[in-house]
């Protein structure tokens, strides 16, 4: 296998400009393993198959894997179980199993692949033969603008049990891939393809640069006859058993490093000295067991102005660790008060000085952080507070609560950003697994509060979210896609086209029942008419039962 680092280094190297195109595959290459498998799992989950369905459809997998029955065969008996199904419904549910399955099963080194390319002005593309529900909340989050995948058919915004041909599998990735050429000018003896599957070997031969990412063992056999560079991730899927062990470790710390606090409390009657020492300790030993390295710059900006607000964005869990490494004494900080209920964890970090608030409540959360404010101005204790409230996603960031700011501006004490880069490299939300990774974090200049005022405190939390955005290199745009991975319904309409590209476009006013959002898009085709709304708003809304069908192909 080549270095970690080849195929990034390749693009780092690469010519730049819009006519080289830079193709994914989707499950295995961008993402750990099958979307389709999330799907099927998920519908056992909620017991939404009958036994009779369960059997057939775990027949029709066995013929597939055997080789008697082919990929279109596989796609018409999904579509089948599909008829009279809503697509509507299926886009919600593709929405679910983003935020539930797939999202933290994006490979960190593809993104970086991924964000490499837009930055040299390629063309990047899905090419797959999964299914638009099963890709496009991912696609959104890379900020993908063309995918081309396989198609149900659908009429009158129900499925009709039939699929549209070509499928995008095997020589159809090589059409879509020419269609898609065609239309923008790609030059494909100069672009890239990036897969996991030797069922891909029509479109790696078609392209100038094949790129093998996690290739199963015939691709390997192939890649290495001809001389292809191959490389392989192993920061998602099924962890090693020394990952197990290093994330129960590092967990369990937090209760370790409190307890040899306490003979420094029971000999000296300091808390504070105590919890100073347990506090260092747990960062030190937390990271040190899951093999987190912190990539800091501005370090100085966490000493020159205590106490302050320390805010941070919130990515993993592995955010508690690093911020516990960071600042290391004199600090207390807030936590969701679902925490509190932790046993033995949950007491440790209340004697630490944490306030437990309910993020759903926001008025009584502001005043349940009332008590902090003594911390801040008699006791001298910074504090740390995550102002999106919550882990995001992926690394977009998210919209800022104000909590953080009233209590900035009540203390009167600077507040100081902490951007954590790459946490999710270490776990992404809903992991428990944390893995080995270097962890890029910018402490920066403290942010003046004296000349706060609550008449224009939605100025100050811009401003301070923006220089979140500006050290991440992301913009506002990003902020409508992360809402628009929030749970709230979609409604769209695809119609008969294999390769897709995902267009945003100005909201518009639709009819009632719709929700409007910035986050509305446009769907064009290369060949044929394709639209797809995707109104998300802040706030969710009541959804419809998901499909109660299996879908979906493996790939």
């Amino acid at each position: 296998m080549a270095d970690r680092d080849s195929h990034l280094q390749d693009v780092l190297k690469a010519p730049e400009g819009p006519h080289i195109a830079a193709l994914f595959d989707f499950d295995g290459t961008i993402i750990a393993g099958y979307s389709a498998t999330a799907m099927l799992w998920e519908k056992i989950k909620r017991r939404e198959m009958t036994a009779e369905e369960l059997v057939e459809t775990a027949n029709v997998m066995a013929q597939y894997s055997m080789g008697s029955m082919g990929f279109s065969g596989l796609m018409m008996a999904a579509s089948k179980f599909m008829k009279g199904v809503t697509e509507d419904s299926y886009f919600e549910f593709g929405e679910e199993l983003y935020q539930k399955h797939i999202a933290r099963k994006v490979y960190p080194e593809s993104r970086d692949l991924i964000e490499a390319h837009m930055a040299k002005g390629h063309t990047v593309a899905i090419v797959s033969s999964a299914t638009i529900y099963q890709i496009e909340p991912t696609a959104r989050d890379l900020n993908i603008e063309h995918v081309l995948c396989s198609q149900y058919e659908v009429e009158n915004g129900e499925f009709t049990g039939n699929i549209i041909r070509p499928l995008c599998f095997g020589e159809g990735k090589v059409i879509a891939a020419e269609r898609l050429a065609k239309e923008h000018n790609l030059d494909l003896k100069k672009s890239y393809f990036y897969s996991d599957s030797y069922d891909d070997i029509e479109l790696l031969e078609r392209v100038g640069k094949p790129r093998p990412l996690n290739p199963n063992s015939k691709l390997t056999e192939v890649a290495e006859e001809r001389g292809w560079p191959l490389q392989k991730f192993d920061s998602r899927g099924q962890g090693k058993p020394v990952d197990y062990l290093r994330t129960i470790y590092a967990t369990g710390s937090l209760v370790t490093s409190f307890v040899a606090g306490l003979p420094i409390w029971a000999l000296t009657g300091s808390q504070r000295e105590a919890t100073n020492f347990s506090t260092g300790l747990f960062g030190d030993i937390a990271t040190a067991l899951t093999g987190v390295e912190l990539d800091i710059s501005g370090e100085e900006n966490l000493w020159v102005n205590r106490p302050c607000i320390f805010v941070f964005n919130h990515q993993s869990k592995a955010d508690v660790m690093i911020m516990a490494k960071l600042v290391r004494k004199d600090v207390g900080g807030i936590a969701k008060k679902e925490v509190k209920d932790t046993p033995v964890i949950g007491k440790v970090m209340e004697m630490a000085g944490t306030v437990f608030v309910d993020r759903a409540d926001g008025r009584n959360a502001i005043k349940a952080m009332e008590p902090l404010i003594d911390a801040i101005k008699i006791d001298g204790k910074s504090i740390c507070i995550a102002p999106e409230g919550t882990r995001t996603l992926s690394p977009k960031i998210g919209p800022f609560k104000k909590g953080a700011f009233h209590l900035a501006m009540q203390a009167g004490v600077p507040m100081v950003p902490i951007v954590i880069h790459n946490a999710g490299d270490v776990a992404p939300k809903n992991e428990f697994v944390m893995r080995p990774a270097t962890v890029k974090v910018d402490i920066l200049p403290p942010v003046d509060t004296s000349k706060w005022k609550k008449t224009t405190l939605n100025d100050h939390v811009a401003e301070v979210r923006g220089m979140f955005l500006e050290a991440l290199g992301q913009t506002d745009e990003d902020l409508v896609m992360v809402e628009a991975a929030t749970p709230a319904v979609r409604r769209k309409t695809v119609k008969k086209v294999t390769p897709v590209k995902v267009k945003k476009r100005p909201a518009a006013k639709v009819v009632p029942k719709k929700v409007t959002s910035a986050a509305k898009k446009t769907v064009t085709a290369t060949a044929g008419k394709t639209t797809a709304r995707k109104p998300a708003g802040k706030k969710a809304v009541a959804r419809k039962s998901p499909p109660k069908k299996p879908s979906g192909p493996k790939k």
